[in-house]
């Protein structure tokens, strides 16, 4: 590891002052940020989407929970998918803690994937989640959120995923989702994340971040497949594979 320059603790001081400056500057940025995907506009939802979950078949509007607010997670698992994603997988363990209190203000978290309930439910045992997890087998949720492509799809190069169209191999991916339910129970898309977006969910990161050595993230993949493993399965894990659900 590199070793920084030492020095006073005057100069200490007014160095790592210096650098507050930008953090500042950043949070400010985030918090205008925040405020314009707030004024994007919305895109009317017209499916009657139906999920499978534990308390039986569900329309979209039913995941609200009651709540004005929901945000979907869109894990990467498909139906007779053998690979359980690390990186959706790390994600979801920031899920539980967040909830407690999302689902006090008026907003309603789901998890979601292609996978039949029945494939879903297991795992999500095994990780010790609490979340409610969803299939979206039975209707076109996933590929109408542009995070699940067909053979026909992926054959011809037609796969769009986080406003980019381009060649893509892999059937799943994963990014977030957030509803609105107004008065008269009509249903809107908000805002979309796909890709790297969905870093901001995950705290881990932001401990790393304020570390000397950082995410050190420096194997071959340069990226949390170097490194992040499920939760249990970090004691004599060999490397992980880079794909997930392909």
């Amino acid at each position: 590891m590199h070793r920084n320059k030492i020095v006073s603790r005057e100069d200490w001081f007014q160095a790592h002052k210096a650098h507050l400056a930008r953090e500042k500057e950043l949070t400010r940025l985030r918090e205008r940020i925040a405020a314009e995907r707030r004024e994007l506009p919305w895109l009317k939802i017209r499916k009657d989407y139906v999920f499978e979950t534990e308390q039986g078949p569900k329309k979209l509007t039913g995941l609200f929970a009651g709540n004005s607010q929901l945000i979907v997670y869109h894990f990467m698992f498909g139906p007779g998918c053998s690979h359980h994603c690390e990186g959706c997988s790390f994600l979801a363990d920031h899920i539980d803690g967040a909830n407690q209190h999302l689902r006090h203000h008026d907003v309603s978290l789901v998890v979601v994937s292609r996978a039949p309930l029945a494939e879903l439910l297991p795992y999500k045992q095994r990780m010790g989640w609490k979340f409610d997890w969803v299939s979206s087998y039975a209707s076109d949720f996933n590929f109408d959120m542009q995070v699940s492509f067909t053979d026909r799809q992926i054959a011809a190069g037609d796969t769009t995923y986080n406003f980019e169209t381009r060649p893509r191999t892999s059937k799943e991916l994963p990014g977030s989702s957030v509803f609105y339910r107004d008065e008269t129970g009509d249903l809107f898309l908000t805002f979309m994340s796909r890709a790297r977006g969905g870093e901001a969910l995950i705290g881990t990161y932001d401990y790393l971040d304020m570390t000397p050595k950082g995410r050190n993230e420096t194997g071959p993949y340069h990226g949390l497949m170097d490194w992040v493993r499920l939760h249990d399965e970090y004691q004599g894990k060999q490397a992980g594979q880079a794909n997930c659900c392909d």
